[in-house]
This record gives C-alpha cells, structure tokens and sequence, in this order.
C-alpha cells in the first residue's frame, strides 16, 4: 500500500471540499456534534500541523496540536497546513519514525506507517463530513475507501462515545456500500442530514 500516496489523496478529497466552502457555511452545524464547519475545518489545519510535527520528533507538546489559525482565509490556512504536513511525509524514513499522538494519550506513540494511516483515515471521514454538511458529493477513490476501512478496523471499541474522535460503530447492513460500512464503522450514520 502507497500510504503517502493515498495520504495525499485524503488531503487533496477535502481540499476539494475545503475549497468550495462559503463564508456563512463556516458556522453550519457538522455530523461532529461539538463542531460547527469553522471548528471541524481548525481541526484540520491543526492536525495536519500537529502530525507535521510529529513527523519531525516535535509532536509531543499539546499545543502543537491546538494551535492552528484560520485567520481571514480558512481555504488558505488549510492550504498551507496541507503543504506543512506533505513536506514532513515525504521525509526519507518517515515511515519508520515514531509518531507522538499526545491525543490518544500522553506517551502515546506509533510507527509512522500507522500515524500516516491514521491521518488518512480522518481526512477521508471529515471529507464527508463536509460534504454532507454543504450538499456537495463526497466521492473518494475505490482505492481510498479501501485503505479507510482497513484502518478504521483497526480503531478499538475502548474509548468511543461523545467527546471521543470516534462514536460506537453502527450496524449497516451486509450488502451496504464501502463508503457507508466506512461511516457507520466509525460512528457516522451515513443518512445524517444538516439541520438546516
């Protein structure tokens, strides 16, 4: 599996979305109970900025994981956190780095293919995320949602519920779409409609 590669096709999958996004969508509630788009869309930029870091041995501090600004151009500060985290991914021996993630825990640390996989993974789910909040379509690559699932496989049950990255899975039934066994894997209930 390329993971840089498919990393950078969730990255470029809500770029998309990113791009398209209206200032007075900024304060749309979002499938993430406790964010709005401006909110969901600072998680972003802070976790390309935090994983950034961690590529770098630089991760373990919170705030590099908490600091990132919007300031007056949210497509252009996400931009800029997208080029930030692909330098830092394309670094020679990345993949075998260790890879604070102080938001799983503090110590908590994996093998960079596992954090490259997990960033995959939230940038393919808040891509939907997105889209489903604007009305836009949400349209990863087989190949995409293929790596998504096998890595939110991977996430354990430990540890869902509200205030967690992730819900308690969904049931979805047996001939249901990858996309849909993706969302409902990680808590997603893939009819969610905006409130508004």
């Amino acid at each position: 599996m390329d993971i840089r590669g498919l990393d950078r096709q969730a990255l470029l999958l809500a770029g998309e979305l990113v791009s398209q996004l209206k200032t007075d969508q900024l304060r749309l509630a979002t499938p993430c109970p406790d964010w709005t788009l401006y909110g969901l869309l600072r998680h972003l930029v802070c976790q390309n900025e935090g994983f950034a870091a961690s590529a770098r041995g630089a991760g373990e501090p919170w705030a590099v994981w908490r600091d990132g600004d919007l300031g007056d151009d949210p497509a252009g500060a996400y931009e800029a956190s997208v080029e930030e985290v692909t330098a830092a991914f394309a670094e020679l021996d990345v993949l075998e780095r260790r890879f604070a993630l102080p938001e799983v825990g503090e110590g908590f640390a994996v093998p960079g293919r596992l954090a490259l996989g997990f960033h995959l993974l939230d940038y393919v789910v808040h891509a939907w995320d997105i889209a489903v909040t604007i009305g836009a379509p949400w349209e990863p690559a087989a190949e995409l949602t293929a790596a998504a699932l096998d890595i939110a496989a991977l996430v354990p049950d430990e540890g869902r519920g509200a205030g967690a990255a992730f819900r308690r899975r969904l049931p979805v039934p047996d001939d249901a779409e990858q996309g849909d066994r993706l969302l409902a894997l990680l808590g997603r209930d893939p009819s969610w409609i905006s409130p508004v």
